[in-house]
């Protein structure tokens, strides 16, 4: 059994990136919604574990997966810290996923800094996910 972290903040790539990861989860694999809540979300009055818990909800309904198979966790922090973390306890991801963002012909543009920087530094396996063409 393992876990898959996806970095989820609700964008088209994210979106992707978590319906890349149920569709591909094994019999007995966990995976964990991933959401980082930066200075500028603590200023709104909305409780961003239960807005997560509803799109968990939601995307292992849609996937046709058991919704115990799929948590949503939320940590303080800037994208890349928090994905980096993941791989440690409470979650120990075995995989990170990511989408990506931009549509520029530069590899840095391309991917997004926050799925360059993670792909970069982090010490387990990364799957970065191709938004579709538009």
């Amino acid at each position: 059994m393992s876990t898959m972290a996806v970095g989820f903040d609700y964008s088209a790539g994210s979106r992707v990136a978590a319906q890349w990861a149920l569709r591909h989860a094994r019999e007995g694999d966990d995976v964990v919604l991933v959401h980082a809540v930066g200075l500028r979300e603590h200023d709104h009055d909305a409780d961003p574990l239960a807005e997560l818990e509803a799109e968990a909800t939601s995307l292992a309904e849609s996937a046709g997966l058991a919704r115990s198979r799929v948590r949503a966790h939320v940590d303080n922090g800037d994208a890349c810290s928090v994905m980096l973390r993941c791989a440690d306890a409470p979650i120990s991801a075995s995989v990170l996923v990511v989408g990506t963002r931009g549509h520029s012909a530069h590899a840095g543009l391309l991917l997004g800094s926050v799925s360059l920087e993670v792909a970069e530094h982090s010490r387990v396996p990364v799957v970065i996910v191709p938004a579709p063409s538009e």
